[in-house]
């Protein structure tokens, strides 16, 4: 049995979400459909707020309602120590361990050739800035363990140490190829600990 047009254009936007296959663009679709107008309108209320009111950080990157982020402007954190992640999502997974106390810095992706992905798509310039006043002794490059998180680690490493900054990565024990979004609390915890010089 065919769907409605309707039903149909409604999977197809779905399926165009990262992660959502046509199967589950499917199940989503007929979930959705069989909420009431009220839900759906509330569903879409807070989509189309969140668009409006969501922001980049200017000084790390991150997603934020205020400019600056609450990392940037908490008097507490350690001002001597930025940590490079590649996407927001991973500062939200390295501040679930309670274990990092300084700054972060959100790259916006790895290096990755083949995808089009250089050094020029990256936040680099900005934090090549950040690092320039000499404050920051540390930069803690915490890419995902795959061949572009190894591979923009090599890259922040060779760009950074020219600087007189000490550039570590995150220890391993991550496991290779995966992403740090699903990485428990104590694994991201102890990487961070057992960070090591690059």
């Amino acid at each position: 049995m065919l769907y409605p047009v309707s039903v149909t254009n409604l999977i197809a936007s779905l399926s165009r979400l990262p992660g959502i296959g046509p199967k589950t663009a499917q199940r989503l679709a007929l979930h959705l459909l069989g909420r009431s107008r009220q839900e759906l309108v509330e569903i879409c209320q807070t989509m189309l707020a969140a668009k409006d009111r969501v922001t980049y950080c200017s000084t790390c990157g991150q997603l934020t309602e205020t400019d600056p982020c609450a990392v940037c402007s908490d008097p507490a954190r350690d001002r001597s120590l930025i940590c490079a992640v590649e996407e927001p999502q991973d500062v939200v997974s390295i501040e679930r361990t309670r274990e990092y106390k300084g700054l972060y810095h959100v790259l916006g992706g790895a290096l990755s050739p083949l995808d089009g992905i250089g050094p020029e798509e990256l936040r680099l310039k900005e934090l090549l800035a950040r690092l320039s006043d000499g404050a920051v002794r540390e930069l803690i490059v915490a890419t995902n363990p795959n061949v572009e998180g190894d591979t923009t680690a090599l890259y922040l490493a060779r760009l950074i140490k020219p600087l007189g900054v000490k550039v570590t990565h995150l220890a391993r024990g991550l496991p290779v190829g995966g992403d740090l979004e699903y990485t428990d609390e104590i694994t991201l915890g102890r990487a961070l600990a057992g960070r090591s010089e690059l």
